[in-house]
């Protein structure tokens, strides 16, 4: 079963276009991305497939001159598949097990425009960490993530319910009968999370059991990778910063509590791998006085999160039922998994062409400490984003935030429907993706 996605509108109008750059596609494993490029491939009269883990022996076309014209001829006649520039689609799988390869995808622009050609691999980051000059300004690099929410209810099939929920804002919002059903599908996307197979698995059988089991699977899968991160990375000290990840969201990272037998250089360089596999997500601090917020980052202050709320609750054994039950879904909210969501759909919303980084703002000061959960860019403006996992709670930090950087307003995301007060626009934790996305720059 095919998902719609949200990249393959940006698919098809690479294809469009009359000479178009070689694309990157980079993400997490698992994400969707070579499914993607299966469902393009239907646009194309032809299509030529190379997965470079599978077919070891085509590594050896990449090893001598690396002219567009005379790879695609030797690799034509090995796969007997013609290709045709507008009607061939060349697609490079798992292209990180190949560098040469890689380094080819800058000449295929240089020398044969016309043809349209993909690239994709698991991993992605740390090969092209060895060649960083790959290839700038003539590959188009495009970011994939797990499914959204709005591509959720897609795939539910409640396109209705997500043609109300892009309608809404504070000045319609939504009747109420809306809001508890969308409120409903909220907590089913936060146990279900994104991955394609999850999400497919349940649109055909409708069974909470056995979506754990695939998530379980995805997260064997994605331990055993930490094996491949790093040569000189122990394999135990990534699993060890990793579990302690888990253990510390919702807050500040601690070094100190990640590892310890390990020194910070060696913790920080394990975080660093999480994070370049798409597996983590960095959320940094900045003193947020204007823009561009990371001007003024500190890298050393870092909150950490998954890429999936699905794979999180897994890890994190949370109680499905009681995500799904129950109404005080504050007393639920373990390691703050409607933070981390509202995170996700912040960079599923944001463009596909541009590896969006977050940032939260924290002020320490005696007997007045204060955070605010995200802040964002919105048309030349820096914008506070509280989240708030039920319908009440302080907003003091938020308050103090938009009175020191006299910001023109703030976004509390809850479970409340939509609504407006002075300074505070309220957005539903579902609609904090419609409402970034509608603003980005």
């Amino acid at each position: 079963m095919y998902l719609e996605r949200r990249l393959d509108e940006v698919l098809s109008a690479w294809r469009l276009e009359k000479t178009g750059k070689p694309l990157l596609l980079r993400g997490a494993r698992q994400v969707g991305k070579s499914t993607a490029v299966h469902h393009l491939s239907a646009q194309f009269d032809h299509f030529l497939e190379i997965n470079f883990e599978e077919q070891r022996q085509v590594r050896k076309v990449f090893d001598n001159d690396l002219n567009p014209y005379e790879l695609c001829e030797t690799l034509s006649a090995l796969y007997n598949v013609p290709i045709i520039a507008g009607k061939t689609l060349l697609f490079f799988d798992e292209i990180q097990a190949c560098i040469p390869a890689i380094s080819s995808l800058r000449f295929f622009y240089e020398k044969y425009p016309e043809l349209h050609v993909i690239a994709a691999g698991s991993l992605l980051e740390f090969a092209l960490a060895e060649i960083p000059s790959f290839g700038v300004g003539r590959i188009r690099s495009v970011f994939v993530y797990p499914l959204s929410f709005n591509e959720y209810l897609n795939a539910v099939g409640e396109k209705g319910l997500l043609d109300f929920k892009k309608k809404a804002s504070f000045e319609k919002p939504l009747q109420e009968t809306i809001h508890q059903k969308l409120v409903q599908h909220f907590k089913r996307f936060l146990v279900l999370g994104g991955m394609p197979e999850v999400v497919a698995n349940y649109v055909e059988h409708k069974d909470f059991i056995r979506c754990g089991q695939i998530l379980d699977d995805l997260i064997s899968s994605l331990k055993t990778d930490f094996a491949k991160y790093k040569r000189h990375v122990p394999f135990l000290r990534i699993a060890e910063v990793f579990d302690s990840i888990i253990r510390q969201s919702g807050g500040k990272f601690m070094y100190s509590k990640a590892a310890i037998e390990s020194s910070y250089k060696q913790i920080q360089e394990a975080v660093n791998l999480l994070i370049m596999s798409g597996l983590v997500i960095a959320v940094t601090h900045s003193d947020a006085n204007g823009i561009p917020l990371g001007a003024e980052a500190n890298h050393k202050n870092r909150k950490l999160m998954l890429m999936d709320t699905g794979i999180f609750q897994r890890l994190l054994q949370l109680n499905m039922g009681e995500i799904l039950l129950e109404t005080d879904f504050e007393a639920i909210n373990k390691g703050s998994i409607a933070e981390q969501y509202a995170g996700l759909e912040l960079l599923k919303a944001a463009s596909n062409y541009r590896q969006e980084d977050l940032f939260y703002w924290h002020r320490e000061a005696k007997s007045s400490n204060a955070e605010v959960d995200f802040v964002v860019q919105q048309s030349g403006e820096v914008v506070p984003i509280e989240i708030k996992s039920g319908k009440k709670g302080s907003m003091r930090s938020i308050n103090i935030f938009l009175e020191e950087k006299k910001s023109p307003y703030g976004i509390r995301c809850s479970l409340e429907n939509y609504s407006r007060y002075e300074k505070m626009i309220i957005i539903p934790l579902y609609a904090i993706g419609d409402w970034y996305a509608s603003r980005r720059e």
